[in-house]
């Protein structure tokens, strides 16, 4: 994994600076990819390796609990878990059905990000091709405002390496060994992110 050191450590730096702004991380991918983009909201948005007290990264928010809700300020302090706001546009299956039936089933996740995106957020988009429509519309609807776009494909790249700010194009050919390749990646991505924002726990 060598060889996309430089576009790793760059990705990174762009999700954090997100984060450091108020922005979300927003995920998208076809099939396995699909997978991968939930996968990685379930990575941020609860603890990874790190436990993320909510005492130690969010005092306000137990300050404001204990004088609303004093009986149930300890469950949510033993449980509740500090998060990096992200969210997958392949999750909503009554919209994406609706408006690949009622409008155009290639802009599935480009109305999402139409209708969520903020300047500030990162899109990751993940397409083993590079070559996704229904991804790459949504690239450039995230373009035009004003997110930046990271992405995660495979040797060629396809459209998607040149429209991103930055791309990682995984040594790789075939989609599933492109996804193997993608695992690692994600995961080191969330465990750079995670300790930025909690490794002081």
């Amino acid at each position: 994994m060598e060889i996309c050191r430089g576009s790793l450590f760059a990705m990174i730096e762009i999700i954090c600076e997100g984060f450091r702004g108020g922005g979300k991380l927003i995920t998208c991918g076809n099939g396995g990819s699909a997978a991968d983009a939930m996968h990685i909201v379930g990575e941020l948005m609860k603890g990874f390796l790190l436990p993320r007290r909510i005492e130690n990264f969010n005092p306000e928010f137990v300050q404001r609990a204990q004088e609303l809700f004093p009986t149930d300020v300890e469950y949510f302090k033993a449980n509740l878990q500090s998060a990096l706001p992200a969210v997958s546009l392949v999750s909503e299956t009554s919209l994406l059905t609706a408006f690949a039936n009622d409008v155009s089933p290639n802009l599935i996740f480009a109305q999402q990000i139409f209708g969520l995106g903020k300047r500030g957020d990162v899109l990751l988009a993940i397409s083993t091709s590079g070559n996704s429509d229904n991804v790459l519309f949504a690239v450039e609807v995230a373009k035009i405002m004003g997110l930046k776009v990271v992405a995660m494909t495979g040797r060629r790249g396809g459209r998607l390496r040149h429209l991103s700010d930055v791309s990682i194009c995984v040594p790789a050919d075939s989609s599933y060994t492109i996804q193997e390749f993608h695992l690692p990646i994600y995961h080191m991505l969330c465990l750079a992110a995670e300790n930025e924002f909690f490794g002081g726990d």
